[in-house]
């Protein structure tokens, strides 16, 4: 949109100077909004506003005059393969709230560009699209596009279609204060788009949908290998529990599964909260503290042993969880073995009841979504998943993939860690792998038995099983869990799916927000 019309003249004390929006720019702009649009609803709430900042603030723009904004140009970077020709307003840049910024997208896309009526005569909406254009050349876009209203077609409605009416002001037989100023501005006419923005009464619904090539636009060469992944291969161990007689027959029973999951080049491989626990069994233990810090000194050995089977088996490995003593407190603690040697970790942030009584075990002050070579992921140790804000944060930095390795010892256990893993799949768009152990430990105090059905949940809609059930395990019984899940078909649900929960999230009303470290 752009309104950029022949007016009077605003004087001679005019100093402008092109800039970026602020916050406190909201006045301003909220008065010109008021005055351009009195048939649409005048200007944004300042809770729109300010949300468009936060999310792209350099793609907001603005001539001031004498340090008030004048005039003002709004825009959103999107994949336009995810829309595609045939949107409206409100989809393409999330109602405004730019909830579909992608910085990895590919176009510089016009939320919206309006002039002061009184200093229409100075050609100020030229400056601004000189300025997206410098803006989509630095950021390296393929183009900028925009839905532009056509004020004018009103009054021609009854004797033209909308096509005849962008032909009349191409050949300059009818004038239109927008589009004969977007044609002059090297824009062209792709198509003319219908309900674009219904409440437009003066262009009866309709839009031309503009394009701006960057003839300087360098593609980005395409890898011949290591290139994003749109299919990931999850692998997930359901793990019996077994009485183990050293760490190396433990990290032995290890290497067998990995050693299988990469035969079948598994991404990953995910084993369970307290894998090693059949180690505590190794020593007798006057009360569970004492045998869970006994676990707790093989801890890095066993890290080290499982960061060596990632790299030499070529796959990313999810250590379940596993006790660590740190600076005299005890944390549980998940490690994300890379196959390029680098590891990461997870603390558990809620300890159970059960893990701060019987164990005195504290929880951690750090949430992270990590990095792999084929997606975004999250890690939470089982209790974790059941509360919802923690994947929801992760969610926010666009997860796409949680991984939960739980312990439970009941069904009714499990089915709070599965349920809740279930529900976060759909909250956050993204799938979920849970993976459990089974089995018993008779000689390990508070480690009698094991409850445990390994399973990838995902979001629940057309382009996903009818249950939203990608694949589970045979319960209680050990076996490996493969699963292919694909990367693009969470992209094509926040945008076109039946519920958008990403999109439609009333981001002007609520918020989760992390105060801890990290």
């Amino acid at each position: 949109m752009t309104d950029d019309t022949h007016a009077a003249s605003t004087g001679a004390d005019i100093k402008l100077r092109l800039r970026n929006l602020v916050a406190d720019d909201y006045p301003a702009i909220k008065k010109i909004m008021d005055r351009v649009y009195p048939g649409m609803g005048g200007a944004w709430p300042r809770k729109k506003y300010l949300a468009m900042l936060k999310t792209f603030p350099e793609g907001q723009i603005c001539i001031e005059d004498n340090g008030v904004a004048v005039a003002a140009a709004f825009s959103v970077i999107v994949d336009y393969d995810k829309f595609g020709d045939e949107h409206t307003y409100d989809e393409i840049t999330g109602n405004a709230y730019l909830t579909t910024h992608d910085p990895n997208g590919d176009v510089l896309y016009g939320v919206d560009v309006f002039v002061d009526p009184d200093y229409r005569n100075l050609r100020l909406g030229r400056r601004l699209y000189e300025a997206r254009k410098e803006l989509c050349k630095n950021l390296n876009l393929r183009a900028i596009i925009a839905g532009g209203r056509i004020p004018n077609y009103r009054d021609q409605a009854e004797r033209m279609t909308p096509q005849e009416y962008i032909e009349a002001v191409r050949r300059r037989e009818v004038y239109d204060p927008i589009l004969s100023f977007q044609l002059a501005n090297d824009f062209e006419v792709k198509r003319v788009l219908k309900g674009y923005l219904p409440e437009d009464k003066e262009s009866q619904g309709y839009a031309t949908l503009l394009e701006w090539f960057n003839i300087y636009y360098e593609p980005k060469d395409s890898k011949l290998f290591g290139a994003r992944k749109t299919v990931a291969r999850i692998g997930c161990v359901q793990w019996q529990m077994r009485e183990m007689h050293s760490v190396e027959g433990l990290v032995k029973q290890v290497e067998y599964f990995v050693d299988a999951l990469s035969d079948y080049r598994c991404d990953i491989a995910l084993f369970p909260e307290f894998f090693n626990a059949p180690l505590m069994g190794l020593a007798e233990h006057r009360n569970p503290a004492e045998a869970i810090r006994f676990l707790a000194q093989f801890t890095p050995r066993i890290r080290d042993d499982i960061q060596r089977l990632a790299v030499s088996y070529n796959i990313n490995i999810i250590a379940g969880s596993m006790p660590l003593l740190e600076d005299g407190e005890l944390y549980n603690v998940a490690y994300l073995c890379r196959r390029d040697g680098s590891v990461d970790t997870q603390y558990k942030l809620h300890p159970t009841p059960h893990e701060k009584r019987d164990w005195a075990m504290e929880g951690g002050n750090r949430l992270t979504a990590f990095d792999t070579d084929f997606g975004r992921i999250g890690v939470l140790i089982c209790y974790d998943v059941e509360f919802p804000e923690l994947a929801r944060l992760l969610g926010e930095q666009e997860m796409q993939i949680l991984f939960v390795p739980f312990w439970t010892d009941t069904k009714n256990g499990y089915l709070r860690v599965r349920r809740c893993a279930q529900a976060r799949a759909i909250e956050n768009e993204c799938y979920v792998a849970i993976g459990g152990s089974i089995g018993n430990l008779p000689k390990v105090d508070s480690v009698d038995i094991q409850y445990a059905q390994t399973a990838v949940f995902s979001p629940s809609d057309f382009s996903f099983p009818h249950d939203a059930i990608m694949a589970e395990t045979t319960p209680n019984t050990e076996m490996t869990l493969i699963v292919d899940v694909d990367l693009d078909k969470l992209q094509q649900l926040q945008n076109e799916g039946s519920v958008r929960n990403y999109l439609d999230r009333r981001r002007d009303l609520y918020r989760v927000q992390w105060l801890g470290e990290g």
